[in-house]
């Protein structure tokens, strides 16, 4: 079974799937934020398809570790997520997994007006492969 990553964005949420072996996280296209009802449709149709088994969801900390209102938000987005999947939900820090899918991107030789419509998935991506190499390492 694989696990699936979410960044969550009031406009597009980015996913991420590893593989079945849970070694390589791999991103895949966003889904839009609105309405909210096909967001979560859209997410409940991917899990069953792919046979995902857990799910990570970011969570915006302040660079001092606070929690902050994008962080609210994206609690509130992974009780739904769990109440509509039945799966379990882990919130994982997500500080500067942005930037680093920014830097991934224009190194890749995507131009900035090309980034937005990868960077949501490149993120959770860069997310959901710490945390797949966190769990080899247990």
């Amino acid at each position: 079974m694989k696990i699936m990553a979410l960044d969550y964005g009031t406009k597009r949420v980015g996913i991420a799937l590893s593989d079945d072996m849970r070694m390589l996280a791999k991103p895949l296209p966003f889904i839009s934020a609105e309405p909210e009802n096909k967001l979560y449709e859209a997410l409940r149709a991917l899990v069953l398809q792919q046979e995902v088994s857990d799910i990570i969801i970011g969570l915006p900390k302040n660079m001092d570790g606070t929690l902050g209102e994008s962080a609210q938000k994206a609690k509130a987005f992974a009780d739904k997520v769990k109440s509509y999947t039945g799966l379990p939900v882990k919130l994982i820090d997500e500080r500067l997994t942005t930037v680093q899918a920014t830097r991934q991107l224009r190194e890749a030789g995507h131009k900035a007006k090309d980034q937005r419509a990868k960077i949501d998935s490149v993120s959770a991506s860069i997310l959901l492969q710490g945390y797949l190499d966190s769990m080899s390492l247990l």
